[in-house]
């Protein structure tokens, strides 16, 4: 059985997604339903049904209950708090969720003799880069408490395989967009903090205005660059992940990103083109822990993992505005 974390979120729903279409085996959901939603539990268990339940990474004694109740032997690991400019701001929210919370997943699999992990990490992890394409042998040096509790995290997983024999990979996303191509699930945070989503609600809305931050980087029109993989691309990626973690018995980080570049200007275009509305722009200052340039190396995760990345960004927009539409 495989236990998914966070699976009523973003990234974790669309990872479930894939695991019900193509895998035969049975799921179980942890959620706290903070920033995930029942709603999309619903619609996923209109795919194939599976176990969900509701407990906190916080609380040891829901996780006791968890892996005393269900025969886990995979975990593949979303719930975290993910936004970075509200990490510089409470990074003592992020310390006691994103680290004190893994670790209590991390000690009740060594508990319960359960080996194997897909994390889900960060191109924070990298920092300010010292050269773009991004590889996986980059420094690790990140700039807000974000990329840190991802990083602590990497290198807890290092410990416990030595001392423990768990296995884990981690997974290193760049910036992630669109939603399910047949329009099922998507994204939906309160409040929303990723860029497409804000540009296509300022798309439909004519009273809302798209808030820039930065336009003075040292880049080809000033803002930001960052590499955006297609959220059913990363969900294969998940998949490929534990299959050659089953495979394998080996620890491994990969990257997943395009190995392309957009700036934000770009983005802001390009959404533009999709929506073919007008959308109200304000340019504000620079946020405090945003890296000028994010771009992926993505050569071992497709020599190793045999893994492509299909859609554009395009591809990305037009899923993530039918999604904002319905």
């Amino acid at each position: 059985m495989i236990l998914v974390t966070g699976g009523a979120g973003y990234i974790g729903s669309h990872v479930v997604l894939r695991l019900l279409e193509e895998s035969d085996k049975d799921l179980v959901v942890f959620d706290n339903l903070e920033t995930g939603h029942m709603s999309t539990i619903e619609t996923l268990r209109s795919v194939r049904n599976f176990d969900f339940v509701r407990g906190n990474l916080k609380n040891p004694s829901d996780l006791e209950k968890l892996f005393k109740g269900f025969d886990v032997d995979s975990v593949i690991h979303f719930a975290a708090y993910i936004r970075v400019e509200e990490s510089v701001k409470n990074p003592r929210k992020y310390y006691s969720n994103n680290l004190v919370g893994t670790i209590n997943l991390l000690n009740k699999m060594v508990d319960h003799d359960v080996k194997r992990i897909v994390f889900s990490s960060t191109a924070a992890v990298y920092g300010e880069p010292k050269y773009v394409p991004i590889d996986e042998s980059h420094p690790r040096q990140p700039i807000n408490p974000y990329g840190k509790t991802k990083l602590m995290v990497e290198e807890i997983l290092d410990d416990y395989d030595r001392a423990y024999d768990l296995k884990s990979i981690r997974l290193r996303y760049f910036n992630v967009a669109g939603a399910d191509s047949e329009n099922r699930i998507g994204e939906s945070h309160i409040p929303e903090t990723h860029l497409i989503p804000n540009i296509l609600a300022s798309a439909k809305d004519p009273n809302k205005v798209f808030n820039l931050f930065g336009d003075d980087y040292d880049t080809k029109d000033g803002t930001c660059v960052r590499d955006y993989v297609n959220i059913e691309d990363l969900a294969s990626a998940h998949i490929l992940a534990l299959k050659y973690l089953e495979k394998t018995n080996q620890s491994d980080c990969f990257n997943i990103g395009t190995k392309n570049g957009s700036t934000v200007k770009e983005v802001f275009d390009a959404c533009k083109k999709v929506t073919n509305e007008k959308i109200n722009l304000k340019i504000n200052p620079r946020r405090d822990g945003d890296p000028q340039s994010l771009v992926a190396d993505n050569e071992k995760a497709k020599s190793i993992l045999n893994w492509q990345p299909e859609n554009t960004l395009l591809d990305s927009i037009k899923t993530a505005y039918a999604w904002l539409k319905k």
